[in-house]
């Protein structure tokens, strides 16, 4: 049996073909997803929180179709200190909708997704988003727009109406110097007036959340669980810790429309083909002067082997012809 030798080009042509693969993973590194609650780290760890979505359930009180086991109620988490406790969802609206939402317009109640109640009152920390951030080895979501707070927090200024901010306000009994005390002294060397007009056209803040998620490998745990960190004196800005087993960084998986392993490897093996086949045809008619079928590279063991294969089909076909002429026996 003749083995023709391989052509001294053909390393070479190997070796590129052997980059394919690095070139096709330094691009998957820098992809990205613009899904909601979907993110992918500059080192390429892929983050997808979509299952920890709280859903509303039909009106039968079954699951909705292609929820994926996602909870059916809202997230909920103790203030503890603070006086009120939250209610919360995760890249989405709150799944129990709220109504007379201070300082938020009607047509935005139905887009609140973090909230508490305070003396009868719904407080709103923010309205729905999924933009999920990667910043290192963290994971933040943020929702902004919510109920007006800090020293603006009521388009009417009144120096003796304080109940804008319900009891539990962090800076109740600090010694820190009041704002509506500054304004009320200014007031008094200004001759007793306030200019409202000016006080009335500062721009609103309003009350914004900040979650921080962190991987959660406890097999037992089923669902995401949140925790009221701490908010800003002015009761702004306020920090809530998510711990997730989908939280943990993981391989994306491979999108519809790319290049996925399997098609890397069928481009590498149709590439590796190509090179053999042709390296081989060239090899075989320029050094040992081949022609015919005999240009093709192995030529003798590929003849063999259909040979072989032609053989058995042959055989397998006269057996059975043999077998129903063959006489029954009684």
């Amino acid at each position: 049996m003749h083995f023709a030798t391989i052509s001294p080009g053909l390393p070479a042509l190997l070796s590129l073909i052997c980059l394919i693969p690095t070139a096709f993973a330094s691009d998957a590194d820098k992809t990205s997803s613009a899904t909601a609650c979907i993110a992918t780290s500059t080192s390429g760890a892929f983050f997808d929180l979509r299952p920890d979505v709280a859903v509303k359930p039909k009106a039968d009180g079954s699951r909705p179709a292609n929820s994926h086991g996602a909870p059916l109620v809202d997230y909920h988490a103790r203030g503890y200190d603070y006086g009120a406790n939250f209610t919360l969802n995760i890249c989405g609206a709150v799944v129990e909708p709220v109504e007379d939402v201070k300082g938020v317009a009607e047509s935005k109640w139905q887009n609140v997704s973090a909230y508490y109640v305070s003396k009868g009152d719904i407080y709103s920390l923010g309205s729905q988003s999924g933009s999920l951030v990667t910043r290192g080895k963290e994971l933040v979501l943020q929702y902004t727009g919510g109920s007006p707070c800090g020293k603006d927090k009521s388009s009417d200024y009144n120096l003796s109406d304080r109940s804008t901010v319900h009891d539990g306000a962090a800076w109740r009994g600090s010694d820190e110097r009041d704002d509506d005390e500054d304004a009320a002294e200014a007031a008094r060397s200004d001759g007793g007036k306030i200019d409202v007009t000016k006080v009335a056209d500062e721009p609103k803040r309003r009350k914004s959340a900040t979650i921080f998620f962190s991987c959660d490998r406890d097999p037992v745990a089923s669902t995401a669980q949140v925790s009221f960190i701490a908010t800003d004196p002015e009761e702004c800005s306020y920090v809530f810790k998510v711990k997730s087993q989908h939280a943990c960084a993981g391989a994306e998986p491979h999108a519809p429309g790319s290049v996925g392993p399997g098609s890397v490897f069928a481009i590498i093996l149709g590439i590796a083909i190509l090179v053999y086949l042709l390296g081989g045809i060239f090899y075989q008619r320029t050094v040992a002067n081949a022609r015919g079928w005999k240009q093709l590279p192995n030529y003798s063991l590929w003849a063999s082997v259909w040979s072989f294969i032609c053989v058995s089909i042959t055989c397998g076909e006269e057996t059975k012809k043999k077998r129903e002429f063959l006489p029954l026996k009684g």
